[in-house]
């Protein structure tokens, strides 16, 4: 369980550092998700090339698998969409801050469909995480220094929250079964896909992009595809969706920080920005010292 939370944590982090990438680029957002995904499928081909075992379970995958990992990598594209946009429209902390707040969905769905069971502590870190987050959305829509909250792409952002959460879902279900190179790769091939036709349908860009962009979105896909993203999908065959969704609220923090120390973006955090991230730091708190209790009880 141990090196399951590590990986966890370190997803976390390398997550973070996605809104810093994409505000650093000059391309549109579409475009931006596009590339994301397409770079990261790519950085998995080697794996499977070199693994027997990967290409003989992708042959052997059976259809309702492969359906719902198709589906999954639809819902992914959307939220890429969704929320890469909003980013373009809103305050890092603002679109982050919504994007992650999907345990209002992930919890009970996963309660009701998953049937795993919510302890009361458990139940207590996420209503204190929420909290928090209300507290930072609050703050944002009344800090005027940035000067970047709209209406739209809060909105966006709140969309692109609740695909995170489907996204969650299905992953926590299907990797029970398939393991992570193989559910990564179909997903984020699937995700690439849209993404193209959504580019193509909406007029936004697919070459000719500016170089240092290029660079900058694969840099992402290394840092936030694999060590993030994936690393969280491997993390999801083992730890509860209800907690993986509350332990990914520590992204805003990490993201509004790293949006106050980076230069060409420092945006300064509102004191409700610091007060709602020490709250949902101990709604996470809360909410993993469940898992370590229940591992406890486990191995007793």
């Amino acid at each position: 369980m141990q090196k399951h939370a590590l990986g966890l944590f370190i997803s976390i982090i390398a997550v973070s550092f996605a809104s810093i990438f994409i505000l650093s680029c000059q391309a549109p957002a579409l475009s931006i998700a596009f590339y994301r995904l397409f770079f990261t499928t790519l950085l998995l081909v080697p794996l499977i090339l070199i693994r027997k075992k990967t290409r003989e379970e992708l042959r052997a995958l059976p259809r309702s698998s492969l359906f719902l990992m198709m589906v999954i990598g639809v819902i992914l594209a959307a939220h890429f969409s969704l929320w890469i946009t909003s980013l373009k429209m809103t305050s890092v902390a603002s679109s982050v801050i919504l994007v992650t707040a999907h345990p209002v969905l992930v919890a009970p769905v996963s309660f009701f469909f998953l049937k795993e069971k919510l302890a009361l502590v458990n139940v207590l870190g996420i209503v204190i995480s929420l909290t928090g987050v209300g507290v930072l959305v609050i703050g944002n829509y009344g800090y005027a220094a940035f000067g970047l909250d709209s209406v739209e792409g809060n909105i966006l952002a709140l969309l692109g929250g609740i695909a995170a959460g489907l996204y969650i879902l299905g992953g926590r279900k299907t990797r029970k079964t398939v393991s992570t190179v193989t559910y990564a790769f179909v997903v984020y091939a699937v995700g690439t896909i849209t993404l193209f036709f959504i580019c193509l349908m909406l007029s936004a860009p697919v070459y000719n992009l500016v170089p240092t962009d290029y660079a900058i979105i694969l840099l992402m896909a290394v840092v936030s595809g694999i060590f993030g993203h994936t690393l969280y999908n491997w993390s999801l065959g083992y730890i509860r969706a209800s907690v993986m969704s509350v332990a990914l609220l520590g992204e805003p923090i990490g993201s509004s920080l790293l949006a106050y120390v980076i230069p060409w973006i420092h945006q300064e955090p509102s004191l409700y920005t610091i007060v709602g991230g020490c709250v949902i730091l101990v709604g996470i708190y809360l909410t993993a010292r469940t898992i370590k209790e229940a591992d406890l009880l486990e191995n007793v």
